[in-house]
C-alpha cells in the first residue's frame, strides 16, 4: 500500500515525520506507533479533522478522544484548571501509558469531548509518536486505529486490516511493547478514579496518590448517554469469535480449560487457545489453534502478545477463542478489562 512506510521505532526518519506532520497540518489522518497500541491521530483543534477519525474508525459520537501531548506547556494550554495533583502525576509517569482527565479549555472542540466538560490528556513515550507531536506543533487526537470495537493494533499491519486507505499515511515502526493501552484516570474525581486500567498500575498510582478508586464497568445505554472518558464501553477489543475466559490456580485452570476445549471440538467448533507454556502440552492435542503468551504468571508477556492473538485466531477461522484470565492486581488489571470486554462480560469493579 502506498500509504504504508516503514520507519526506523529509534531513529525516525525525519522525511517522513515531516510528510506526517503535514498532513496533520493540512486536516488529515496519520496512524502512528505509541508505546501502547498504534493511534490514529488528528489534529485535535481542528473540529472536521476530528469528525474524519470518527468516520474512518466507525466510532460512535458518544466516545470522547485521548488528546496528545509533547510537553507539559502544551497539555496545560488543552486545560481549564489543573488540580493540584496534575503535576507531580505528569512528572512522575509522563511521558509514558497515563492519560490524565481534567477540566478542558474552550478552545479544545466537543468532538473532541463527546461534549462533555473535561479532556483527556497523554505524553506518549515512543520516539516516533514524541517526534511526530514535535514536527506538527499541534495537539494530536488519538484513539487506536482500528475499526471500533475490534481488538486495537499493536502492529501496522493491523491498522491496514481494519482502516486501510481511510488513513492518509501509516507509520510502520513494528510491534508495539506495551500491548495495551494507557491507563486512563480521571483527577476531576476525589479521590482520582481509574476509568480504564492500563500500562500504569493502580499500585504504582496509589503509590504516589495514596487511595485510587476503580469506576464501575457501563453498560450500553450508559454509553449512549456519554462516558466519563475513553474506552469504557462494555463490549470492545473484540475478536469474531467468542472469547471464553478462565481463571483460578493453574492446575485447575488447565483441566477446565482443556475439557472445555475438548467438549466444544466434539461439537464440531473450531477452537483456539491462549495459554501459558506449561499449558500446551494438555492443551495442544485438544485444540486446533493454540498460542503462548510465556511462563504462567508472566501477565506483561500475555498483555504484548493477547489482541494479536485475537486476530490470528481470526485469520484463522477460530469459532471460540479460551483464554487465562490473570489476576486482577499490577498490570494484570488491565489484561483482564480488555479480556472481559472483548467477551462482553460486564462487571462491577470494587473500590
Amino acid at each position: 500500500m502506498n500509504n504504508l512506510v516503514k520507519i526506523n521505532p529509534s531513529f525516525p526518519q525525519r522525511h517522513w515525520l515531516q510528510k506526517a506532520a503535514t498532513i496533520l497540518r493540512t486536516g488529515g489522518l496519520v496512524a502512528f506507533p505509541t508505546e501502547t497500541v498504534y493511534g490514529l491521530g488528528a489534529d485535535a483543534l481542528n473540529p472536521a479533522a476530528v469528525e474524519k477519525i470518527f468516520a474512518a474508525k466507525q466510532r460512535p459520537g458518544w466516545d470522547p478522544l485521548i488528546v496528545h501531548v509533547r510537553d507539559l506547556a502544551m497539555a496545560e494550554s488543552l486545560a481549564s484548571e489543573l488540580p493540584a495533583n496534575f503535576r507531580p502525576l505528569a512528572e512522575k509517569f509522563w511521558p509514558g501509558p497515563l492519560t490524565l482527565v481534567v477540566k478542558k479549555n474552550p478552545r479544545v472542540p466537543d468532538a473532541v469531548t463527546a461534549g462533555r466538560p473535561n479532556v483527556a490528556l497523554r505524553m506518549p513515550k515512543h520516539p516516533v509518536a514524541m517526534t511526530l507531536l514535535m514536527e506538527a506543533g499541534l495537539p494530536i487526537a488519538a484513539p487506536s486505529a482500528n475499526q471500533f470495537g475490534r481488538p486495537s493494533p499493536t502492529r501496522a499491519e493491523h491498522v491496514v486490516t481494519d482502516l486501510g486507505k481511510r488513513v492518509d499515511l501509516i507509520l510502520d515502526a513494528g510491534p508495539t511493547q506495551l500491548g495495551v493501552e494507557s491507563t486512563v484516570l480521571d483527577l476531576t474525581q476525589s479521590p482520582p478514579a481509574i476509568l480504564r486500567p492500563g500500562g500504569v498500575t493502580r499500585e504504582q498510582l496509589e503509590a504516589l496518590l495514596g487511595p485510587v478508586t476503580l469506576a464501575p464497568s457501563v453498560a450500553d445505554e450508559l454509553a449512549r448517554q456519554g462516558l466519563a472518558g475513553p474506552g469504557m464501553t462494555q463490549q470492545h477489543y473484540a475478536p469474531r469469535g467468542r472469547v471464553e475466559l478462565f481463571e483460578g490456580d493453574r492446575q485447575i485452570v488447565i483441566e477446565r480449560l482443556s475439557a472445555r476445549a475438548a467438549e466444544l471440538r466434539q461439537r464440531g467448533h473450531c477452537v483456539a487457545a491462549l495459554v501459558s507454556d506449561e499449558m500446551l502440552p494438555v492443551v495442544e492435542p485438544v485444540t486446533e489453534l493454540v498460542a503462548s503468551f510465556g511462563v504462567w504468571g508472566d501477565w506483561e508477556k500475555l498483555a504484548q502478545r493477547l489482541f494479536a492473538a485475537f486476530r490470528v485466531f481470526d485469520s484463522q477461522g477460530a469459532i471460540v477463542i479460551l483464554c487465562v484470565l490473570p489476576p486482577a492486581e499490577g498490570i494484570g488489571l488491565a489484561v483482564r478489562d480488555r479480556m472481559q470486554r472483548a467477551a462482553g462480560i460486564l462487571t462491577k469493579q470494587t473500590s
